[in-house]
């Protein structure tokens, strides 16, 4: 070879690689090290571990030596040169990132992160999974234990119908259920392009976990295009498919878009649901399991009360069926779609100010996987009839949260970015409740999670002639009549009447009327 060929090889074999001091000298620590050091082409070069075990001061892992504790970054990034901090700590609490990201910034060196324990479900790290640090890992908790063999017991070689497929938690259900190797996974949603892109993300992990040996047989994933709302469609949907397990996660979610769009709120969480739960009791479904919300307990809102009819038509579809029908609730997710993060996110890039409504105003957050994996625990969990009740640990000021992603972005609250308070929207409270007066809640074999045991119980009489006169209602855009209709059926929920939206209807003038479903013949369900 001679010597201008030598040259040009050099050269294709020299990498610009950032000097990195990895913090974590554990199992994740050492496997992140071990890529970069395979792979010179990610630009990324491991200098040394900082690691809060004493026993593990001078220790060499991977030929690199642990040379202090978190408190010693500043010392060693100056001594070591450091470009780069990268926290390999996946199951850590979120105060211990939050601590390690202001060591970080006192001497602004860039600093990134593994993703947390439950993104990594198939247990491995690489160096492709580095990403910067967001608002979910200042607030992790400790990882959920899931027990995976009954999940798996459960899913493998089912055939799986997902509704909401394309959103936050049915694209991250969509996900997680692939890796317990299904039959099929039915991605049932109307949002055409929200569904293209999760079967594409599908398809390319099935080809990966393929390649490893993971799936003994191939999972087929499957496309449908349909509205909930639309009950033709939706059974062709069951016809084709015939579903063993169907999560149930479509729904409309903003609390104030519903409150201007009330008949679609009904239209799309009751009757929604109800053609669900009806088809699946046609088509002999063996489980079935419904998202709902802390908003439908003690709702305030039309979304809320929505919800809470909802919940009741999966139970009395449990009672009637007698097959493990179950609801799961929890509180708000952390980066879902339409959500408090992305919005601040938005705010700050655009320079504030960040929009809260109230100083007080606090909501409960889970991380998606982390709610996901206990609607999957709860499955299993689930005999019929019962609405589990996550554990959402302590309930979190907005504000904090505001100030946490100012100075996650680098800015400072007043200096940088200011903060203004908006007031209270239409039917939100200023705190979520996670207990209805009534029902019974007892601790289940997971820590975190809850059962009402008498859920089912709690279901009127009335249930179907008055989500039958909603629904009527709803296709009318008759939203007086819907209100009240919900605040009959719904214990605890007085609607808000506003003069820019919506009239209280006069008692003296509401007559309920619809027909009975069997003989066809008028019934009066009301009159005040």
């Amino acid at each position: 070879m001679c010597i201008a060929e030598n040259l040009i090889y050099s050269r294709r074999r020299f990498y610009r690689r950032d000097r990195v001091l990895i913090v974590g000298a554990g199992s994740a620590g050492a496997a992140l090290v071990r890529d970069m050091q395979r792979n010179p082409w990610l630009g990324l070069r491991p200098i040394a571990f900082v690691d809060d075990d004493p026993t593990k001061l001078n220790l060499r892992i991977r030929k690199l030596p642990v040379m202090g504790n978190r408190h010693k970054i500043p010392e060693l990034v100056r001594s070591l040169h450091i470009r780069k901090v990268i926290i390999a700590m996946p199951a850590v609490p979120g105060k211990a990132i939050r601590e390690i990201l202001d060591i970080c910034q006192e001497v602004a060196v860039p600093t990134s992160t593994l993703p947390r324990i439950d993104e990594i479900l198939d247990g491995r790290v690489s160096a492709n999974q580095i990403r910067e640090i967001q608002i979910e890992d200042l607030l992790r908790r400790d990882p959920v234990q899931m027990d995976t063999e009954q999940v798996s017991n459960l899913i493998n070689g089912k055939r799986v119908l997902v509704t909401g497929a394309g959103g936050s938690i049915g694209s991250e259900l969509c996900r997680q259920i692939l890796r317990f190797s299904p039959a099929s996974i039915l991605l049932l949603g109307h949002g055409e392009n929200s569904i293209f892109n999760i079967q594409q993300e599908l398809e390319k992990t099935i080809k990966v976990l393929q390649k490893e040996g993971i799936f003994q047989s191939l999972p087929q994933v499957m496309t449908f295009i349909a509205d909930v709302r639309f009950l033709p469609r939706l059974e062709c949907a069951f016809a084709h498919f015939r579903p063993d397990i169907v999560f149930h996660a479509a729904a409309h979610k903003h609390v104030p878009m519903m409150e201007l769009n009330i008949p679609e709120a009904i239209t799309n969480n009751v009757q929604g649901t109800k053609n669900l739960v009806d088809l699946a009791m046609q088509y002999g479904v063996d489980r079935f399991v419904m998202v709902s919300t802390d908003k439908a307990v003690n709702p305030t809102s039309v979304m809320g009360a929505s919800k809470r009819v909802a919940e009741m038509l999966v139970l009395q579809a449990a009672q009637k069926s007698q097959k493990p029908y179950e609801v799961v609730r929890f509180g708000n997710v952390l980066g879902s779609r339409g959500s408090v993060i992305p919005t601040f996110k938005r705010q700050i890039v655009e320079g504030g100010p960040v929009t809260v409504t109230h100083p007080d105003i606090s909501r409960y957050f889970m991380t998606i996987p982390e709610a996901v994996q206990l609607v999957l625990q709860a499955s299993v969990i689930g005999q019929g009839g019962e609405v589990f009740m996550l554990n959402m640990g302590q309930p979190i000021k907005i504000i904090d949260l505001a100030k946490e992603l100012i100075h996650l972005s680098g800015y400072e609250v007043g200096k940088h970015i200011e903060i203004v308070y908006t007031g209270l929207r239409p039917g939100e409270k200023l705190f979520e409740e996670l207990f209805v007066p009534g029902e019974q809640y007892n601790p289940t074999e997971h820590e975190k999670l809850f059962v009402v045991t008498n859920a089912s119980r709690i279901v009127s009489d009335h249930l179907d002639s008055t989500v039958l006169a909603l629904c009527q209602a709803a296709m009318r855009n008759d939203s007086t009549l819907i209100l009240f209709l919900l605040e009959q059926l719904v214990s605890g929920y007085v609607p808000s009447y506003r003069e820019s939206s919506v009239p209280a209807p006069s008692p003296k003038k509401v007559t309920i009327a619809v027909k009975n479903e069997e003989t066809l013949q008028p019934q009066i369900v009301a009159s005040v």
